[in-house]
């Protein structure tokens, strides 16, 4: 007799930044149909449309579900469908049949029908999402600040005699304050005017960026504060931490089953590597290796002034 559960059809999307590629197959896997929508919201509503043609639609697996497939991840979840996230595809199976978005489509769909697929995708719309772009302008602004100290010190150390001797012994933030303020010839001909010119407006950029790190620095306290305050109190995880760790497990945290899954999601279990009478584990180089320098970090944190640690 056939069973409910053999009835059941599943869907698969390759998300892409101007289009999205539907697909649906059965409990069988076999292709049912397809479809091509824009990357829009009318796309959106146009593929749901064409999910919802089978009701016995069981799950829909979604590529890319933190980036491209963002905005159709989001519409499916309030549609009230069985999102999985799908981050692997079947190498084999692409070697040997090339790589079109037709074919991605359809291996989303398999890899929920067979089970390698079954993770939830992170929700993408609360506290985490806030975190995680306030952390991603303050990464980016202290490169930047780093870049242009670099810069400035090597414009000094290959500068003439009489500019390195003005700012030699200073701090980086009483070198920037006195580069910032000092006034170079404001049509520059010699190197050495030059020079002074360009640090002058180096050191201008470097106290803007400062100013934008501290006030990123400060909501990402904020929220943390109001929403996490246990987490905030755990000995060694400070405020960069504490957001990375956020933004790895996602604003559904319910999709971590166990503390094993997150171990596994931040790369911080061992791999088995056992092979005839040889038994042993390896480091694992998987994972999300941001949130396992967070965990190195804590860690390093407490063993050096936690003496219960």
């Amino acid at each position: 007799m056939v069973t409910e559960t053999q009835t059941l059809v599943y869907g698969g999307i390759d998300a892409h930044a101007d289009t999205h590629h539907v697909a649906v197959v059965d409990h069988l896997g076999t292709a049912l149909d397809d479809l091509q929508v824009p990357a829009t919201s009318a796309g959106y509503r146009a593929a749901l449309g064409f999910l919802n043609r089978w009701p016995q639609l069981g799950a829909v697996g979604i590529e890319c579900t933190g980036s491209y497939g963002a905005g159709v991840t989001r519409a499916a979840r309030e549609a009230g469908l069985d999102v999985v996230e799908v981050n692997r595809p079947n190498r084999f199976d692409r070697r040997l049949q090339g790589k079109i978005d037709t074919f991605d489509a359809y291996a989303a769909a398999e890899a929920v029908l067979s089970g390698r697929a079954n993770a939830a995708p992170k929700g993408g719309d609360g506290l985490v999402e806030s975190l995680r772009v306030l952390r991603t302008s303050r990464s980016s602004a202290l490169s930047a600040r780093t870049a242009t100290t670099n810069q400035i010190k090597a414009m000094l150390i290959s500068g003439s005699e009489q500019l390195r001797s003005r700012y030699r012994g200073l701090s980086n933030t009483k070198l920037m304050t006195a580069l910032a303020a000092s006034r170079p010839t404001r049509g520059p001909v010699s190197a050495e005017e030059a020079s002074a010119y360009s640090l002058r407006l180096l050191a201008r950029r470097w106290k803007h960026l400062t100013e934008q790190i501290e006030d990123l620095g400060r909501h990402m306290q904020r929220l943390l504060d109001d929403h996490t305050p246990e987490l905030m109190q755990v000995f060694g995880v400070g405020r960069d931490t504490a957001a990375q760790l956020l933004i790895t497990a996602g604003d559904n945290p319910a999709r971590l089953r166990s503390e094993a899954t997150f171990a596994a999601l931040t790369g911080a279990c061992p791999i088995p590597a056992t092979s005839g009478k040889t038994n042993r584990h390896r480091l694992n180089r998987a994972g999300d290796r941001q949130a396992n320098s967070a965990l190195y970090h804590v860690v390093i944190v407490r063993i050096r002034y936690d003496q219960s640690t």
